[in-house]
């Protein structure tokens, strides 16, 4: 049977998987594809009304060379590397946690309360955040004057607003991201483990040997996505957890372009920037490709 034959049937056999595939594949392509095409304005001086100029690479000279630029590419970075560095093991060790419970009610209950936060908007974990933490009536600090501490403005402080970004960051997704790793479990042969059982291993050992082993395809190809978003440092969370006080410490190039592109309407010179942003998250994403490809043996493909 010829490959183009072998292709056809596949295609067949998994046709409504295809379909239900559909909505996702037309969302990439209206908002993330077909605007690619409008990229070209980065090399332009655009304008909404007449002919644009083509200026090459201007507005990435004037870009790299601005003091600003320079403190929100710092902020991108620090925040980024908090976000999917620190956070990358959490949701492995919450899915871990989630299967050792043996009670199924008690494992969805949990499951359940893990999600929730994933479905809220930015504007609602914020205003529960902002609550929490207020520096006279919030939870937070309730807790630290029971422990004789002085009450902290947590959400005006430029030296925990990046902690503050990072566990709220943690609270929302730490749920939801453990959904593929619980797959990945669920995958797992039980021989194996009945296997271990009868050589007498622990607990521990099973994890260590067995676990952890076959979770390594799943850990490297999550690890490698989020690292293509490692320039998107949260452009919901940070624009309705900023403040005048903090702007300094999380100020990103998601608010960045924001601020120059909408609010200033330098088209071109915010599209610079969003390109920058682009082509750093593509080199992340193939570099950590073939690295994982070298030390594992695995990747993306």
């Amino acid at each position: 049977m010829s490959a183009g034959a072998t292709l056809s049937k596949r295609l067949r056999g998994d046709a409504f998987l295809y379909v239900l595939l559909t909505p996702a594949l037309i969302y990439f392509l209206v908002f993330h594809i077909l605007p690619m095409a409008g990229m070209s304005i980065a090399f332009e001086d655009f304008k909404l009304f007449g002919k644009s100029r083509f200026v090459g690479l201007k507005h990435f000279v004037i870009l790299f060379s601005s003091p600003g630029f320079l403190i929100v590419l710092i902020n991108t970075l620090i925040l980024s590397t908090m976000k999917i560095i620190l956070f990358f093991p959490l949701p492995l060790a919450f899915a871990l946690m989630v299967n050792e419970l043996r009670s199924m009610v008690l494992r969805r209950f949990v499951q359940s309360v893990a999600y929730l936060p994933h479905f809220l908007s930015w504007v609602v974990i914020a205003g529960v955040w902002i609550a929490f933490l207020s520096p006279t009536t919030g939870g937070a600090n309730q807790i630290l004057g029971m422990a004789g501490q002085k009450p902290v403005d947590f959400m005006t402080s430029k030296d925990h607003i990046r902690w503050v970004l990072f566990f709220s960051e943690t609270w929302r997704s730490i749920g939801w991201d453990s959904i593929i790793y619980l797959a990945a479990l669920m995958r797992i042969s039980p021989s194996l483990y009945e296997s271990a059982d009868m050589d007498g291993a622990t607990a521990l050992q099973k994890m260590r040997f067995i676990t952890l082993p076959e979770l390594v395809p799943t850990m490297v190809t999550v690890f490698i996505l989020n690292l293509g978003f490692f320039m998107n440092a949260g452009f919901d969370q940070v624009y309705n957890m900023m403040n005048d006080s903090v702007i300094s410490k999380i100020d990103i190039l998601d608010t960045f372009v924001y601020r120059i592109g909408l609010v200033n309407m330098q088209y071109s010179f915010s599209t610079a920037a969003s390109l920058f942003k682009g082509v750093i998250g593509l080199a992340l994403i193939l570099s950590t490709h073939r690295m994982a490809k070298r030390v594992t043996g695995k990747g993306l493909w």
